[in-house]
């Protein structure tokens, strides 16, 4: 497909951001083929985890600024509404787990994409970048609301105005990211660690997704009326079921995802 790499590993669905000559900058083929596979690994009862990654050295650059000042092209209101907007509230929305596994240098949007994902991974060589202010615009993709939320508001400010490069390490220890893997190790190491999140009760994990959505904005009482709500439709599940009799006939559970 134009520009994104998909693939199917068990019961993980592979999204591979697939321009390296352009270092995975975005167009809009691009950004809609990625909207459209999102809807696909949603949709599908056998995909219980996607894994969004890339090809060649670079994560992703962000906008392809060539597209973004076109005279006929789309425009940077109709990019932002039509191209990066759709993505990120996809991945918010998706009830299933969905690592990035930042191989290279984010920056801009592709950082953005990466900080919109419910877990990051990078490589010892990735790094992070809110490119935005050097060419004077303003961070978007949901940046303004998720990386405050990551890593305080001061720092946050900081970050975006100054457009400082933030290596994996540094990434590790301010919260951007979960794990950091060798290079040379990260392709496999990125998977299997998808694969053990695909192997977990899907249902549950989406649930848990739900409710960290929601609690970026409920009330404490509101968030607790919610847990009870959602408590109950996690204990209906198959995968609830087999976690109890796995743990009182202390086996290994063998969740199916329902």
């Amino acid at each position: 497909m134009p520009f994104i790499s998909a693939s199917t590993e068990g019961a993980v669905r592979v999204l591979k951001l697939d321009r390296p000559e352009k270092f995975n900058s975005f167009n809009r083929e691009m950004a809609l083929t990625l909207q459209a596979e999102l809807d696909l690994a949603a949709a599908d009862e056998n995909i219980r985890a996607v894994l969004i990654t890339a090809s060649g050295k670079a994560f992703c650059a962000g906008q392809d600024l060539s597209e973004a000042i076109a005279p006929d092209g789309p425009g940077i209101r109709k990019i932002v509404a039509e191209h990066y907007n759709p993505i990120i509230r996809k991945l918010r929305a998706i009830e299933k787990p969905v690592v990035c596994a930042v191989n290279g240098v984010a920056a801009g949007a592709g950082a953005s994409l990466a900080l919109a994902c419910d877990i990051v991974v990078a490589s010892k060589s990735a790094a992070f970048i809110q490119a935005f202010s050097k060419i004077g615009l303003i961070p978007d993709s949901g940046a303004t609301f998720l990386l405050p939320r990551l890593v305080g508001f001061h720092r946050a400010a900081a970050l975006m105005m100054t457009a400082e490069k933030v290596t994996a390490d540094e990434a590790l220890h301010l919260g951007l990211v979960f794990k950091v893997f060798h290079d040379e190790e990260f392709a496999t190491e990125a998977m299997r660690f998808t694969e053990g999140l695909a192997a977990m009760p899907t249902r549950g994990l989406g649930l848990t997704k739900r409710l960290l959505n929601a609690g970026l904005d409920n009330s404490l009482d509101e968030q607790l009326d919610l847990e009870e709500q959602i408590q109950a439709e996690a204990a209906s599940t198959e995968d609830h079921k087999e976690g109890v009799e796995a743990f009182l006939q202390k086996r290994q559970p063998q969740f199916n995802g329902r």
